[in-house]
């Protein structure tokens, strides 16, 4: 079930791929013959519908309430990715190698093994609302197998590197949801929060635009802010030094 390493050489553009398809979800128009939804319905409005109709809030309160959760979702994904990157290094999460110089247990990763991936989840799930129901669905489904993949596929090659010294890590360390302390003593390494806030310059100007224009209710608008982030993001990473991983 472990990603190939054509998987994670390309894994940024499999996951441009499945952003396509969630938003694009060429399906919807067929599936509509047979679900009574729309296909131009975003899974904003169904979410906020289908909770309105429960009858705890009103459409107006469950559009509000899923409109927040969405945010903190983006912002919190957004986050927990720069503090990953500000201690692993942008050139290392950004490149189409795997790296095992050293277990890096400093900073996030004294909580989790996998705060990067735990992070690009919970981002996903704030972008999904943007998209047709059935998009998000798929595009959920697609992003978590795909990056649990992706984890199997590293911490496999983690171990064959570091041997006894990341199976300690892995034993003391949660594979996903982080720990409510740490499980390591702090180390000497520092957080290069530059570094980290450039590296993950898409997700964090996108959580940005999302916290404001959001209130909006234009799907669309956000849509194109998530296109104008990337494009960007890809320029600004382009100017980024090289860098080692910091010690752990």
């Amino acid at each position: 079930m472990k990603a190939t390493q054509f998987e994670f050489r390309f894994r940024i553009w499999i996951a441009v791929a499945l952003y396509v398809l969630g938003f694009s979800a060429p399906w919807s128009s067929i599936l509509s013959r047979y679900v009574d939804i729309a296909p131009d319905t975003t899974a904003w409005l169904a979410l906020s519908t289908a909770l309105a109709r429960l009858g705890w809030f009103s459409l107006s309160q469950a559009t509000i309430l899923v409109t927040s959760l969405a945010i903190a979702c983006v912002f919190l994904g957004s986050l927990l990715r720069i503090w990953g990157t500000a201690y692993l290094g942008s050139s290392v999460v950004h490149s189409g190698a795997m790296h095992a110089e050293q277990v890096m247990a400093s900073g996030p990763y004294r909580y989790t093994r996998n705060p990067l991936y735990l992070g690009t989840w919970l981002f996903s799930i704030g972008v999904a609302i943007l998209m047709p129901p059935s998009g998000a669905v798929f595009f959920l489904l697609g992003t978590f197998l795909f990056y649990y993949r992706l984890i199997l596929g590293e911490e496999d090659y983690l171990t064959k590197q570091q041997g006894a010294a990341y199976l300690e890590y892995r034993r003391r360390v949660p594979q996903i949801l982080p720990s409510l302390r740490p499980r390591l003593a702090a180390s000497e390494a520092r957080p290069r929060w530059l570094q980290g806030l450039i590296g993950e310059s898409f997700t964090f100007a996108f959580a940005c635009c999302f916290a404001v224009l959001a209130w909006r209710y234009e799907a669309h608008l956000l849509i194109r802010c998530i296109l104008i982030c990337f494009g960007l993001s890809l320029v600004t990473r382009a100017f980024l030094p090289r860098e080692s991983p910091a010690p752990a």
